[in-house]
């Protein structure tokens, strides 16, 4: 297609194609927990193997998210989607081969970081900003991220069918071709970026004042509310790794079916819609900090109540469904807050900068919980961790506001 085509593309399909990339991407990421046992006791490894594979994949993906983030935002968002796509599907087909421990962080870890990095909420995001005007953001993102969330409440019992029939190097394979169509969904993008915007978007965007790539990072870098809201983001990352990759396992470990991890994990997917598209309408009429710090609150007061609480399958599913309203709400409303702070020219690269810190929290929840479970048999004292940390990210987001970092400054930003 011509890159330099004049043919406008509308905000609808800038939304609907990001939403269904998205719905892939984290279809298949949210699958790799089921993953964890029969890989490891396939190739005779401990826990910790699979789980520093996954761990590095989201480290990976948060050190290269600014970077790529610069890159759709500079040479848009379409061949950034194409790049992280492919890399996608290598990723996974390599995974499929794996047989050291090496190949798996290269493969997971490396690849597949990479990919998503191109193919999730801050490319998706920024593209969406974009493309709408003030006004219906907080909506569109909200709308995306549903979609996207539909990906892992599908993915969940494909995946489990696949393992189950064909074995989980022949299921990976499968999740390769899926991650192709990404490609396919890209293209349509590939227009003019100023002509992929409405009218009232366009106007927003050109009274913004442009920065370059390192004074827009060193701003946001110096703005205190920027990194209150990253140290939030920080215990999302741990929290939802921890639980995606090591759930199942914990399940097993309790005398819970396999079966039921599955269902928990596309259950978290299925009630992430409505918790995405919650988010996105409320965090259009409230504040965003404050719409945060309860969602990190209650996530702390639903895991106690699913640690204290007898262990069944009843309680699993009640723990996933509340847990799939409170899943990635946090990402429209931490955008959303981002592009208040500091507007959407550079929106892809500082939704990463932030993403940045949501996927180191991400790489300590994932590698600690494969860690001390090899230590200790056990992952209470992860889970407890996660409830202290709940208290610390609702605490830090209550007092930040979404005002305009030149508009205040850094130091006038509340602590």
């Amino acid at each position: 297609m011509n890159l330099n085509s004049t043919k406008a593309v509308s905000p609808l399909t800038v939304l609907w194609c990001g939403a269904f990339i998205m719905t892939i991407s984290l279809g298949i990421r949210h699958s790799f927990g089921l993953f964890l046992q029969p890989m490891s006791l396939s190739n005779e490894w401990g826990r910790e193997v699979f789980a520093f594979s996954i761990a590095m994949q989201n480290l990976v993906w948060g050190v290269a998210q600014p970077f790529v983030g610069r890159m759709a935002d500079r040479l848009g968002s379409a061949i950034t989607m194409l790049l992280g796509g492919a890399l996608y599907a290598v990723g996974l087909f390599l995974m499929a081969m794996v047989e050291s421990p090496g190949l798996l962080t290269f493969s997971a870890g490396i690849l597949i970081g990479l990919g998503l990095s191109g193919t999730t909420f801050p490319v998706v995001f920024g593209a969406v900003s974009r493309a709408m005007p003030p006004e219906k953001r907080s909506m569109a993102m909200g709308i995306s991220m549903a979609l996207g969330s539909l990906g892992q409440f599908a993915f969940l019992p494909g995946g489990l069918f696949l393992i189950n029939q064909l074995g989980w190097s022949s299921a990976l394979t499968v999740l390769a071709c899926f991650a192709l169509l990404i490609l396919l969904l890209a293209k349509p993008l590939f227009e003019k970026k100023s002509r992929s915007v409405s009218s009232e978007a366009t106007s927003t965007i050109a009274a913004e004042k442009e920065l370059g790539m390192w004074a827009s990072l060193t701003q946001a870098l110096r703005h205190r509310a920027f990194l209150m809201l990253s140290l939030g983001y920080f215990v999302c990352g741990f929290q939802i790794l921890f639980i995606s990759v090591h759930l199942p396992s914990y399940l097993q470990d309790s005398g819970i079916p396999a079966s039921a991890g599955s269902t928990a994990l596309a259950l978290i997917g299925l009630f992430n819609i409505l918790g995405s598209y919650l988010a996105g309408l409320w965090g259009g009429r409230m504040r965003k900090p404050m719409l945060l710090s309860g969602i990190y609150g209650l996530r702390g007061l639903l895991i106690v109540a699913f640690v204290l609480a007898p262990l069944s399958t009843w309680s699993v599913y009640l723990f996933a469904a509340g847990m799939g309203v409170l899943w990635l709400s946090t990402v429209p409303l931490t955008t959303g807050t981002v592009s208040a702070m500091f507007g959407v020219k550079n929106l892809s690269m500082l939704g990463g900068l932030v993403f940045m810190f949501h996927q180191i929290g991400a790489f300590v929840g994932g590698w600690l919980g494969g860690l001390l479970f090899d230590a200790t048999g056990s992952y209470q004292v992860v889970w407890w961790i996660c409830v202290a940390l709940s208290v610390i990210a609702a605490a830090v987001n209550w007092p930040i506001e979404e005002k305009s970092a030149e508009a205040n400054g850094p130091a006038t930003q509340p602590a």
